[in-house]
């Protein structure tokens, strides 16, 4: 499945014509979420950038108001546009597995007790009833390999055990957010007020909602870190963005369905099966999978 598709705004270099990206509009993002986007992201240059709007020529203004659908000519006085050669992290749907996940699990809902995304409360949390929510780890378990070469245990205050799998690394999310979230088609920005952007159809009307307080609360030590959202933004912003956008992963495979077959008709499938592999292998139980916090 193609992310190129749902856009409703495109961006161009203005010295070439060549298409560098686009995004899919639905209201939350500002023209300075967009020049913040290209500019800390997406484009290397050399110098601060203009960006006009097709339609009428004029410069695009560095306000909060809303980025208006169309076409972008961006420009460069100082040099060329390049699109940046950093790709977003490919990810597969994520459940818990192990022990140590099952305490994640836990511990996420006893913090946040509702979806943080859309606000829907969990009325009968007290009876220990949590169908329809799940806990969505923000940076994947299986690109273990990745989060220890880039250190991020140094963003984790409650680590427990195994540090990947702190509550500081999670959210309790609606089960149909979740595949989003993992997908990175639904994504929170920490620097911009812990606003929550969709990138995709906005069918569970997220976008522009604000991150719930319960899992961010300052005085809490198990809030979620600022970082690993951050990280998380990043990543759905190259993944929906950047030149065509990466594809989206079918996750929804009917009993009888060859899964296998599916996956390898699919998109990049030596990748894809590997992760469905790695991700599976978080499943076999460890000494130290158990979160203590």
């Amino acid at each position: 499945m193609s992310r190129s598709g749902r856009r409703n705004v495109n961006f161009y270099d203005g010295s070439t014509g060549a298409h560098l990206g686009g995004v899919r509009q639905n209201g939350s993002i500002t023209n300075a979420n967009f020049f913040h986007m290209l500019m800390d992201i997406l484009l290397v240059v050399h110098g601060i950038i203009s960006i006009r709007f097709r339609g009428t020529g004029q410069p695009m203004p560095m306000n909060t108001d809303r980025l208006a659908e169309g076409d972008y000519d961006i420009f460069c006085p100082r040099g060329d546009i390049k699109l940046t050669e950093e790709n977003c992290v490919r990810r597969v749907h994520s459940r818990s597995r192990s022990s140590g996940e099952n305490s994640f699990r836990d511990s996420v809902r006893a913090r946040d007790g509702k979806c943080v995304l859309t606000g829907v409360v969990n009325n009968v949390a007290s009876l220990d009833e949590w169908t329809g929510f799940e806990a969505a780890h923000i940076f994947p378990m299986e690109r273990q390999g990745l989060w220890r070469r880039c250190k991020f245990d140094r963003f984790i205050t409650r680590p427990g055990r195994q540090p990947i799998n702190s509550v500081q690394n999670g959210l309790l999310v609606a089960a149909t957010m979740h595949r989003l979230f993992d997908s990175f088609l639904v994504s929170v920005n920490p620097d911009d007020c812990y606003k929550i952007t969709d990138f995709g159809g906005n069918n569970w009307k997220a976008d522009g909602r604000v991150l719930e307080i319960v899992c961010r609360d300052a005085n809490n030590p198990d809030r979620v870190a600022d970082e690993m959202l951050r990280w998380h933004f990043r990543q759905s912003v190259l993944a929906n963005m950047k030149g065509a956008g990466e594809p989206i992963f079918e996750h929804d495979f009917p009993p009888g369905t060859d899964m296998v077959k599916e996956i390898l008709q699919g998109p990049i499938p030596a990748q894809r099966m590997e992760l469905e592999l790695f991700s599976r292998l978080q499943g076999i139980p460890q000494e130290d999978d158990d979160e203590s916090v």
